[in-house]
This record gives C-alpha cells, structure tokens and sequence, in this order.
C-alpha cells in the first residue's frame, strides 16, 4: 500500500480553479446525482424532485466550483442547496456557474471551513460531498461536523478517490482516465489520488464515530462512497 502524501487543503489559485472547472466532471457528477438519488429511494426518504413535498435543505461540502449543485437543479425540484468551499477562486467560478445555470434562487454559496461548520446541530435534511475529504489531513474532523448537522433520520452521501495500493495501479488510472487531460491537471488527479483515504482507513473513522463500517463500500475502481441514515 503506498503511504498517504497529502496535498494542499485548498486550491486556491485562479489556474486552479479554472483548471479544476475545465477537467471532464460531466460523467461523474451525474453519476454522482444519480446515485444520491437512488440512496435516498433505497432508505425511504422523500423525493429530492417532487414539486410539492416541504423544500429540503442540504448542505453539499467542497463544493468547488459548484458543479453538483447546479446539476442536481437541473433534475428539478425544489431543494436549497447550501454550497460551501474553503477556496474564493473556487466560489468566483461556482457563482458564474450558478449565475450561467439560472439556479441562483436555489444555490447558496459561502465561505466556509468544513472542519468548522457555522450550522447548529440538526440543521440539513442531507448532507453530501464529493471529492473533498482528500483535501483534509484529519478527515475524521469534517465527517464528524458532517454527521452534526445532520438531522435525526437525515442522508449523509459522501464520495471521493480511492488510494490505489501501488504506484503501478495509480499511474495505470491517471492513464486510463485523465489521458485527455493537459499535463497540469494529470498532476492534479495524481495527487488527489496520493491523498486519498483507503476502505480500512474510512472504517476506522467511522468506528470512531460510532457509526456503522457498513457505510463505506468501494463503488468503482477509483472511489468510495459513505451512504447511511443519521438515528
């Protein structure tokens, strides 16, 4: 298994984040909303895209330049997404998606610290993320504040790379799917990948948690995903 090399908490440079932006997400960020779609049926909770159900609020961390929120909106609905990130180049980008998205009304983005989240317990109806606990040296902190703000029979859907077990495995999936990628963003995805978590590191810290190990499962060949119900 190779070690865990961490990258920096915050890309926040404008390169960065126009970078990030202009990386093929499409894909993965449909799947993404797909699969917490589905979640939600599968433990019973109420439709994300019914017009007429009471208007949810979910709070998605790391939002980067905002891509998932604007794509959930898409689906329709009417949920308030609250988008927060720890970069301002990030956010400058997200607001001109959001603003380009027509999703405004909808998408509040603001500047936050995921390991110190403003929100009182038992605020969001879900709370999800995608590929930001990578960026986190003690990752068990932001999952902790995740599950704290989660009402009581609340979503909790997190996503995010998978360290591979060697450097062979790791350079065969910056190949596979950042081939089409400038040098730059091969770099990137590289380092994401070093600064992932492992299934038994993510057991751990749901132990710790007193959650259910259960929660984390590898989901394809290069993420995991946490999915459970807060009691």
């Amino acid at each position: 298994m190779i070690p865990r090399i961490l990258e920096p908490e915050v890309m926040n440079t404008p390169e960065e984040a126009i970078g990030y932006d202009n990386m093929s997400h499409q894909a993965v960020n449909a799947r993404f909303v797909d699969d917490l779609f589905m979640a939600a049926e599968n433990f019973g909770l109420p439709g994300f895209l019914s017009e007429t159900s009471p208007s949810q609020r979910i709070l998605d961390i790391g939002t980067g330049t905002a891509q998932i929120p604007v794509e959930f909106c898409r689906r329709g609905g009417n949920a308030i997404i609250v988008a927060i990130d720890l970069a301002e180049e990030m956010l400058k980008v997200a607001r001109q998606n959001v603003e380009a998205a027509d999703c405004s009304e909808r998408i509040e983005l603001k500047l936050v610290d995921s390991k110190q989240l403003p929100d009182a317990d038992n605020s969001f109806d879900v709370v999800i993320s995608n590929s930001i606990v990578h960026h986190i040296p003690e990752p068990q902190t932001a999952i902790a504040e995740m599950l704290r703000v989660l009402k009581p029979g609340g979503l909790l859907f997190v996503r995010d790379l998978l360290r591979p077990d060697s450097t062979e495995e790791l350079d065969s999936l910056v190949s596979t799917y950042a081939k089409d990628e400038n040098p730059q963003q091969q770099r990137m995805f590289a380092e994401s990948l070093h600064a992932a978590l492992t299934l038994p590191e993510l057991h751990e810290i749901l132990n710790n948690l007193n959650c259910p190990r259960t929660w984390a499962t590898q989901t394809t060949d290069r993420h995991w995903t946490m999915e459970g119900v807060m009691s």
